[in-house]
């Protein structure tokens, strides 16, 4: 069985991290949209919105899609734009990182916007989860590999169990969620091609 390679201490104060709500901000400000009419368009109330934005609120991934669906840009646009996307080698201290309210972070292994595959290492915190409820994205073919810990997958109307070093396969636009369900971090793999997050 393969051995957890130790992560600098570091590492939990990556540089790389920023506030997903001040991105949402701006760029909502920048196209000179209310939160009213974002928040509406995206089907949440205007006080959630508010609470995204000033970084007190818990947003999905189901959400953040939707609100920035509204602003016209693409999930991985909510990651650190000054990340080299060119480069072959990323390490750890220079991969873009999308925090997610107290539910988990995500970091993302292929920055490069013109590639056809991507993977990211999401971090599950103790009983968190990728959503409240279940959500697509694209139609593309996805991995998720449990690095670690153990979690409950929805997908459609089925549920599994599955614990470190177990897999599973799906399209991303078959309803799907995980959620972590031992009261421990959880580490998870997701691959995907073509790119649909």
């Amino acid at each position: 069985m393969p051995q957890d390679k130790a992560v600098p201490e570091s590492a939990s104060g990556d540089s790389n991290e920023f506030d997903v709500g001040q991105r949402l901000r701006r760029i909502r400000l920048a196209r000179k949209l209310t939160l009213s009419k974002v928040a509406t368009s995206a089907g949440i109330s205007e006080g959630f919105l508010s609470q995204i934005e000033r970084g007190v609120g818990n947003a999905s991934i189901a959400t953040l899609r939707s609100v920035a669906g509204v602003l016209g840009v693409e999930m991985r646009d909510l990651f650190d734009e000054s990340t080299n996307r060119t480069n072959v080698v990323l390490s750890w201290r220079d991969r873009p990182v999308l925090s997610f309210g107290d539910m988990g972070t995500k970091y993302l292994l292929t920055p490069a916007l013109d590639r056809n595959l991507e993977v990211f290492i999401t971090e599950l915190n103790p009983h968190g989860t990728t959503g409240d409820e279940l959500y697509v994205h694209g139609d593309s073919e996805e991995l998720l590999l449990v690095l670690d810990g153990t979690i409950e997958f929805h997908l459609a109307d089925e549920v599994f169990q599955l614990e470190t070093w177990d897999s599973i396969t799906f399209r991303s636009s078959t309803p799907h969620l995980a959620k972590e369900t031992s009261g421990k971090l959880a580490k998870l793999l997701f691959a995907q091609t073509p790119p649909s997050f």
